[in-house]
């Protein structure tokens, strides 16, 4: 190798190139010179066969340039081949879905296939916590290694759906397709993933919101068609029917847009419940626009609003879904709140999961969580109370009020009659925005309610809410 590497060099080229020189020149002088004799008979082919003659030797020493551009080359295209590695595995790295490089041998042993590289999505995903390793470790679903198995060792593609459990679960598609063999990894499969939860979110919305209809509305349309087929036929002419009919008409009408409205608006929350938000809301100064809103109404009621709102209440999470909560909780609270009594509105921030679900009546009221995050080590919370000094809700009516169309018996006709999509529309929220809702009550003593959301990070400050409460989408309440 020393000495390969001292003939690269221009001085080891050169002195081998000398060395040649005069091995060729021995045998050449005296053939030169007997040329050089003739030229007296044939000057012009003696001329030739000196110029051939030296250009023969002019060949034998020139340095030879193949043992020195070999090497070059073969670097090069050693460093292109590993630029175009880095460069896949970038592409690679940067999917927006997960992706796994599948390596199997043995089709009779599924639990052997290893994965060999696994890019940012798919370690986002699944427990992936080496560079490679068992495919198992990673992907446990028994139909996703039966795609696996099929693309490795069948026709070359296996697919499969699954459902992956949590507080948010999330339903993939999962495709393995064989690659072509590299020598000494055995048979390869790309194994990438598709997140189908918001298509699959979207088709059951669409059916529950034309099941949902259909059961709501059709009480107040068969009211409708009743009073119309009256005043259309004998009474045409009875005004005091008219007088009695045409309010109940209108309150109905008035019920199916509610509903109507709250159907849309829950589809709308479900679509996108997969899709947690990022930004920062003042929660203490959404609350304060809902109750500068909700003034009025409590007015007339007779009841009055107390406030307690923390100075540093930011929150992750969407402002006009927000205002839904606040203004939900509220006008509940309003609704079932008597003549001359009092809402109190508090927002509450710093506190780890234990503080947003401390109890604030204790005694002998029942407390429920109708949702609860899922743990995170560190975590603190923003919570907001709702509390009303109505009569309360008895312990065994507490686990079912975030049910759809569910109202607690005795509620659901009168002045507290609704849709029964008001705790529904927060539920889906709070769930969206990765938070809990718990609810405590005791008969005769009114009722707790509390939101609690992700708190906001100190490095980034809320936006205010400051905006008109009548800016934001349509808030409705069940």
């Amino acid at each position: 190798m020393a000495t390969a590497r001292q003939s690269q060099q221009p001085g080891g080229v050169w002195s081998r190139g000398w060395r040649l020189g005069l091995a060729v020149a021995g045998p050449l002088v005296p053939l030169t010179l007997a040329l050089l004799g003739a030229a007296r008979w044939a000057p012009a082919l003696a001329g030739a066969a000196v110029l051939a003659v030296f250009a023969a030797a002019a060949a034998l020493l020139r340095p030879s340039s193949s043992g020195a551009a070999a090497p070059d080359a073969d670097e090069a295209r050693t460093a292109s081949a590993a630029l175009r590695e880095q460069r896949f595995a970038a592409m690679f790295e940067a999917l927006g879905d997960p992706a796994l490089l599948v390596a199997g041998d043995d089709s009779r042993d599924p639990a052997g296939h290893r994965f060999l590289f696994a890019n940012a999505a798919a370690r986002a995903m699944a427990p992936i916590q080496r560079p490679e390793g068992l495919l198992v470790t990673a992907v446990r679903a028994p139909e996703i290694l039966q795609a696996v198995d099929q693309a490795l060792f069948g026709d070359g593609l296996g697919e499969a759906s699954f459902q992956a459990g949590g507080v948010q679960p999330k339903v993939w598609r999962a495709r393995a397709v064989r690659l072509p063999a590299t020598q000494g990894e055995g048979r390869l499969a790309l194994l990438t993933f598709i997140d189908e939860t918001g298509v699959l979110a979207s088709v059951r919305s669409r059916a529950d919101f034309l099941a949902n209809a259909s059961h709501e509305l059709r009480t107040p349309l068969a009211s409708l068609s009743g009073f119309i087929e009256t005043l259309s036929g004998h009474a045409r002419d009875d005004a005091e029917a008219r007088e009695r009919f045409l309010p109940i008409m209108q309150s109905q009408a008035n019920r199916m847009r509610r509903l109507i409205e709250n159907l849309m608006s829950l589809s709308s929350i479900e679509q996108g419940e997969h899709l947690a938000p990022s930004a920062a809301v003042d929660l203490a100064a959404a609350a304060g626009d809902v109750i500068d809103a909700l003034g009025p109404q409590a007015r007339a009621r007779g009841v009055r609003f107390e406030r307690s709102l923390s100075a540093c209440a930011g929150v992750v999470g969407d402002r006009d879904q927000i205002l839904q909560v606040v203004q939900n909780l509220a006008e509940n609270a309003l609704k079932y709140a008597p003549a001359g009594g009092v809402v109190f509105l508090e927002v509450a921030s710093g506190l780890d999961l234990q503080g947003a679900l401390q109890s604030l009546q204790g005694g002998g009221a029942a407390q429920h969580s109708l949702l609860t995050p899922a743990p995170a080590p560190g975590a603190r919370y923003v919570a907001l109370r709702v509390r009303d000094t109505g009569r309360g809700i008895a312990r065994t009516n507490l686990p079912r009020l975030t049910e759809r169309f569910y109202r607690v018996e005795g509620q659901k006709s009168g002045e507290h009659s609704g849709t029964g999509l008001g705790l529904a529309i927060v539920k889906h929220i709070m769930n969206r925005h990765r938070g809990g809702l718990w609810v405590e009550s005791a008969e005769g003593e009114g009722a707790i309610f509390a939101a609690y959301f992700p708190a906001a990070p100190a490095a980034a400050p809320p936006a205010p809410a400051a905006e008109a409460l009548a800016e934001a989408s349509p808030i409705q309440n069940g």
